[in-house]
């Protein structure tokens, strides 16, 4: 199942893709999706739904419908740099022992084909294709054997940074 948040920016309703390729909509079901929605029986009451029961959307979903971030209300960002030996040897930086983390603010996130806001003034902004991973319950200490029964589902993730702003002190 496919699930999506559709419509203007802050105003996103949930969806879900029928095997045509369109928005189905969920709103009278789920306010969002976000947090209970995304704990495992919210997930299990979405399993046995018959999705074409669901009213149709109006347009086309990336054309002249909006896709908003897949899901809403995100408490964290939390990302992995340097997470891969080819990423560190282009970068010109040994692996590291421990993973590099790092944060982003939330305000960052937006819908696959929304403008990315660049800061004013920055000429190295730089961006990468990342596989994101939405956590879909709250999670502290997890063995690495369970670390997937936490996994809401994955998404793509333009991770853009204004490189001359980031490094501004090392320059």
């Amino acid at each position: 199942m496919k699930l999506l948040r559709y419509g203007p920016g802050g105003q996103e309703k949930p969806g879900v893709l029928d095997a045509e390729g369109r928005v189905r909509d969920l709103s009278a079901l789920l306010p969002d999706v976000a947090g209970a929605a995304l704990l495992p029986a919210s997930l299990a009451s979405l399993r046995g739904l018959d999705v074409n029961s669901l009213p149709l959307v109006p347009g086309v979903p990336q054309r002249d419908l909006r896709l908003g971030p897949c899901v809403g209300q995100v408490g964290k960002f939390i990302c992995i740099g340097l997470n891969y030996a080819d990423h560190a040897a282009e970068a010109g930086m040994a692996v590291p022992p421990e993973p590099v983390v790092f944060s982003k603010w939330t305000s960052a996130i937006c819908g696959p084909d929304d403008a990315v806001q660049i800061p004013r003034g920055s000429l190295k902004t730089d961006w990468e294709g990342e596989l994101g991973v939405v956590i879909g319950r709250a999670c502290r200490r997890v063995p690495e054997s369970d670390a997937l029964a936490y996994v809401f589902g994955y998404t793509c993730v333009n991770d853009v940074s204004a490189r001359d702003l980031q490094k501004a002190d090392r320059q």
